[in-house]
């Protein structure tokens, strides 16, 4: 139950479709009690589902479900007595999410056991809701959270949760909920306005006596596509989820998003334009991080900038990418209720090959902490056709950081602040990698490079306060309203450093 997600949630309305010329709700399309399952289930359902239309239909909901505020609707807690496989040593539980606010859509919960699916039947005792009557039979729910014991033994942490159009979330052991990740993102940062897919039926495969992981379907569809999912779950110090997306156009699609990451980024001391906040930093991803095909690491830090902004990064075949929170100490934000050095990083990695593409960075201005405005997803180069399969298998890692290329330092921070009337003064830190071992009387080469303006004293020093580096530099932009810069340390003809990337706007 994430406020954030509720304006993305109130745009997902439940989706229908027509197969063979007739209007079929979704849990139609679903397997029936006992039926058998198959990795090719959900593909199948995805493939016929995209030969039809579908409109959106009426998803009202009686009134002591609709008329609630966020926090009511946090009141409609599942009893945790009521978890599916508690009773078993299983490794892993499953609480639901009550349908009501703005989650309105049904979705359909099966448990498949020995490749048979049964539905979930909705029960209205597993839920507190307080003196409202109890809903129909056939009622459903909105989501659900996965626990296991993460943290400690014999307790089930809350581990991952999908609830609202096609959004989920995880984390690694120590971890808070933090950014999340979509099943598909379409149109994004389009004038038009953003379609949201959803996730309308799951297909939760029943663990083992004390498995370390677990197996979910799922199927998404949308005006523009229909999608089968499935999600390995491997919890740890690093939570891991392994995708297999195959995607069925119904359209030409092509703004598209692969592996879909959102996150909240409102200031940090590189931009507190307009931050009256007694805490250094609030953000839950601090920045953007590439593994290029070709070796290179770029690190882009993130921005709220007063005006929409989308960057792209050409690559064929990318290695990986993440929303990383590379601030890990209590006194980098000074908040005792959010806990922000707590947030996960989230790196996608690619298995076997993406093609040609970008991977598109989305900043939206925002004016609280309470919105998500960071999106950062794949873009295929070529647009998706209707009647095709598209096939993606990548990687989700949620931990504290994605170590990266261990050979090459960091830029762990970036500061910004005036330098004159009509500058801009830079200070970034690096440490990390091999930084600590250059020769004490040899100095690292700075590249640094501008698309705009001037670049004023370069300086490149050592940083005993980090056992690496520090590079401050000023710019002067003049009349260019945006900037691009690029900065990298090398010793000799060898990258001491990744690359730093930056946008400047005025």
């Amino acid at each position: 139950m994430y406020r954030r997600h509720a304006l993305a949630a109130a745009a997902a309305a439940a989706l229908f479709f027509k197969a063979s010329g007739e209007e079929v709700e979704a849990q139609q399309a679903t397997p029936a009690a006992g039926t058998a399952f198959s990795d090719s289930t959900v593909r199948d359902l995805a493939r016929e589902m995209a030969k039809g239309a579908y409109r959106a239909p009426d998803a009202t909901l009686p009134r002591a479900f609709t008329d609630l505020g966020y926090d009511q609707y946090r009141d409609l807690r599942f009893k945790p007595e009521a978890a599916l496989w508690r009773d078993a040593d299983r490794g892993f539980q499953v609480q639901l999410f009550h349908r009501g606010f703005l989650y309105a859509q049904k979705v359909e919960l099966h448990e498949v056991v020995d490749r048979q699916a049964r539905p979930i039947p909705y029960d209205p005792t597993a839920f507190t809701l307080g003196d409202r009557p109890p809903p129909p039979a056939d009622f459903g729910y909105a989501g659900f959270r996965i626990h296991h014991q993460l943290n400690t033994q014999g307790v089930f942490d809350e581990i991952c949760a999908f609830l609202g159009a096609s959004y989920f979330r995880a984390v690694g052991r120590g971890l808070n909920y933090g950014l999340s990740a979509r099943g598909l993102a379409i149109k994004t940062a389009d004038p038009a306005g953003e379609e949201f897919p959803v996730f309308r039926a799951f297909w939760l495969e029943r663990p083992h006596a004390g498995a370390n992981s677990v197996v979910v379907h799922a199927l998404l569809d949308s005006p523009s596509a229909t999608a089968a999912f499935r999600f390995t779950i491997r919890p740890g110090d690093n939570t891991v989820f392994d995708v297999q997306a195959v995607i069925y156009p119904r359209v030409e699609v092509a703004a598209v998003g692969i592996g879909p990451l959102t996150s909240m980024y409102f200031f940090a001391p590189n931009d507190r334009s307009g931050a009256d906040d007694y805490r250094n930093a609030v953000h839950d991803s601090d920045g953007l991080m590439i593994a290029t095909s070709r070796g290179e690491q770029l690190w882009r830090p993130l921005h709220n900038p007063r005006d929409l902004q989308v960057s792209q990064f050409a690559e064929v075949n990318p290695r990986g990418f993440g929303l990383m929170q590379r601030r890990r100490d209590y006194q980098g934000y000074n908040d005792l209720e959010a806990f922000y050095e707590r947030r996960p990083s989230l790196w996608v990695e690619p298995i076997a090959d993406w093609g040609p593409g970008s991977i598109q960075l989305v900043e939206i201005p925002t004016d609280s902490e309470i919105h998500d405005n960071i999106v950062a997803f794949w873009r295929p180069q070529q647009p998706m056709k209707p009647g095709e399969e598209y096939n993606y298998v990548y990687r989700l890692h949620w931990m504290p950081v994605f170590p990266g290329n261990p050979e090459l330092a960091q830029f762990r921070e970036t500061r910004v602040g005036a330098a004159g009337r009509s500058g801009r003064l830079f200070v970034l830190d690096v440490a990390g990698g091999k930084a600590g071992e250059v020769p004490a009387d040899v100095t690292p080469t700075l590249e640094l490079s501008k698309s705009a303006g001037e670049i004023r004293n370069p300086v490149v020093q050592r940083n005993a306060q980090n056992g690496g580096w520090r590079v401050h530099f000023e710019l002067v932009p003049g009349a260019a309203r945006l900037v691009e810069l690029r900065a990298q340390l090398k010793l000799g003809d060898r990258p001491l450093t990744e690359t730093w990337l930056y946008r400047w706007t005025a």
